[in-house]
């Protein structure tokens, strides 16, 4: 267990994953979340299986430079490494999935697996009180945090927003290429007044590939973010505690050598 303890104090480097719907992205980051090689992005394999989706990260992470731990934002519902939901991928297959510990034992490293929104949230904050990170993308993701602090996962984007019409069918990509940018954007303004009602946050941040075609003026306390604004939460997530909802997985191959 020795060799574990040295991994998770030292001064390493942090392979940093985000897979989506549409691409899966990576790049190594520093402990101070600073990006120490370019983005790589390779599309999402159209059978978004978990063996399907284990092979493309291991292909995607071939050549970089030196890395120590591994963090993995995710599209769906994660608890402790472990995938329940993934609804923009092949879903019924994910269910119950310890993705967390088929990377780490594919990369032979600690991994940290969490929700995708979740990740860049804690990259974009500012840490101080009540923060909301959203994300416009293939659904939409959310992320809740208090004083920089990472609450467990909130599935909002499954939560009705009419009838039997959820947050992801509203606003999610397929409804802005359906009914075009400009009622795509009312629908937007809808559910941030809805976020701002319910949840009364100090500050709401929006991100994501569709966030470039919003048009809406945003409130003072609304700030946008980039995926790479946002791509340090892959360092950030190393400083939280083991919790509830976030949980260390350690390759079973190196154990076994120790």
């Amino acid at each position: 267990m020795a060799w574990v303890f040295v991994v998770i104090s030292g001064m390493g480097n942090i392979l940093t994953i985000d897979v989506g719907g549409s691409h899966i992205k990576c790049t190594i980051l520093d402990e101070q979340g600073v990006m120490q090689t370019e983005y790589r992005r390779v599309d999402t394999p159209r059978l978004a299986r978990p063996e399907q989706v284990l092979a493309t990260i291991s292909e995607l992470v071939k050549g970089l430079p030196e890395y120590d731990r591994v963090s993995v934002g995710f599209p769906g519902y994660v608890r402790n490494g472990v995938v329940y939901t993934a609804p923009n991928l092949d879903n019924p297959y994910w269910k119950n999935t310890p993705f967390g510990q088929l990377i780490s034992d594919a990369l032979v490293r600690p991994v940290r697996l969490v929700n995708d929104a979740d990740q860049l949230g804690l990259g974009v904050v500012s840490g101080k009180g009540y923060e909301i990170a959203v994300t416009l993308g293939t659904g939409f993701g959310t992320a809740f945090l208090i004083d920089g602090y990472l609450l467990p996962h909130m599935e909002l984007a499954h939560h009705p927003v009419r009838k039997d019409v959820d947050y992801d069918a509203y606003i999610g990509e397929r409804a802005q290429k359906a009914v075009g940018k400009d009622k795509w954007n009312r629908r937007v303004a809808k559910v941030l007044e809805i976020l701002k009602v319910v949840f009364n946050y100090d500050r709401l941040y929006i991100g994501g590939g569709e966030a470039q075609k919003l048009t809406i003026p945003l409130e003072e306390n609304m700030i946008r973010f980039s995926n790479q604004d946002g791509i340090k939460g892959g360092a950030k997530l190393w400083q939280l505690e083991d919790k509830y909802h976030i949980s260390t997985n350690y390759p079973l191959q190196s154990l076994k050598k120790e």
